[in-house]
Formats: C-alpha cells, sequence, structure tokens
C-alpha cells in the first residue's frame, strides 16, 4: 500500500440504450482497467438497459491514469461482442477528496465537471461532498458504438496515512 492515495469505490449503476449484439437483445457486462488493477461486473441476461449496482474497488496510486469501461456481450460460443468503451479522469476527484472538508453542509458541490470532445461525460458532473463522503455521479457516453451509456457513482475512501 505504499504511495497509496486512498480507494475509490466505483458502483456500475446501469447501461443505458446498449447495443444489440445478439438476434434480439445482448448479454451485457462491464470490464473497469486502471493502470494494471482490472474488475468485472456480472453478467445481465438479455437485456439493453442492466442494472448491475455493482460495487468494484480500485486503488488510488497515480491520479493521472485514467479509468477505462469496457462494455462487452456474453457470448457461450464465440468471443463475446465489444458493447463500447469509455474514460474518464480521475484527478479532480481526488484532489477534491484530498482537501479538508469537515465544516462544509452536506450536499455542498465541491467541483464540477463538465462534457467535452475530449472526455465521455454525457452530461454535467458534480463531485459532493454528503453525509461525511465525496461522492460523484456520472453518466458516460460509450465510444465506438452505436448507441449507449454507463451510469456509475464514485466514493473516496480515505486511508489511514495516506
Amino acid at each position: 500500500m505504499e504511495n497509496t492515495l486512498g480507494l475509490v469505490r466505483i458502483t456500475i449503476l446501469r447501461g443505458i440504450n446498449l447495443a444489440k449484439r445478439d438476434v434480439r437483445s445482448s448479454d451485457p457486462y462491464v470490464i473497469v482497467r486502471m493502470g494494471k488493477q482490472k474488475l468485472k461486473t456480472r453478467v445481465v441476461r438479455k437485456n439493453l438497459n442492466p442494472e448491475w449496482n455493482e460495487e468494484l474497488t480500485l486503488t488510488i496510486v497515480d491520479p493521472n491514469l485514467p479509468i477505462k469501461l469496457q462494455v462487452y456481450d456474453r457470448d457461450t460460443f464465440s468471443l463475446d461482442d465489444k458493447m463500447g468503451d469509455a474514460e474518464f479522469e480521475i484527478k479532480t476527484f481526488v484532489e477534491a477528496a484530498k482537501r479538508l472538508l469537515q465544516n462544509i453542509p452536506s450536499g455542498s458541490i465541491i467541483a464540477k465537471m463538465k462534457p467535452t470532445r475530449e472526455n465521455c461525460i454525457a452530461e454535467e458532473s458534480c463531485i459532493i461532498w454528503e453525509d461525511g463522503k465525496v461522492i460523484q455521479r456520472m453518466f458516460l457516453r460509450l465510444r465506438n458504438v452505436e448507441c449507449g451509456e454507463i451510469e456509475l457513482q464514485l466514493q473516496w475512501i480515505d486511508i489511514q496515512g495516506s
């Protein structure tokens, strides 16, 4: 845990209007990567609007590394089909989390991230101080695919001594 800044709990909430890769639907799952770390959600069968509500935790060592998501359609007899990808920067979130925030009211907006051509953020996303936690909810527009978004939430977890 040397050089660890903290942890980010990513809750992959849901997929919205994901691409059809099978005859009528898809069996989507999400892979989350940051540097050498790789985590995966469960497969949701036959659903273009899946609800995962799954928590995955990444160790943050270098806040300059982006978090990358890849969505796949699980196939039984062939390679899984790609259903798009997205990535986002975490530096602003980590900087907000490392501030001393104890004396501000719950629900306060610490920072905002706006959608640009360079990022996959679909709409403005606020980093919020909520009940003693730094939280950010975001919608990511999938790239390299005809349609689809992923909704997720980030939560900072401080580590003693970091």
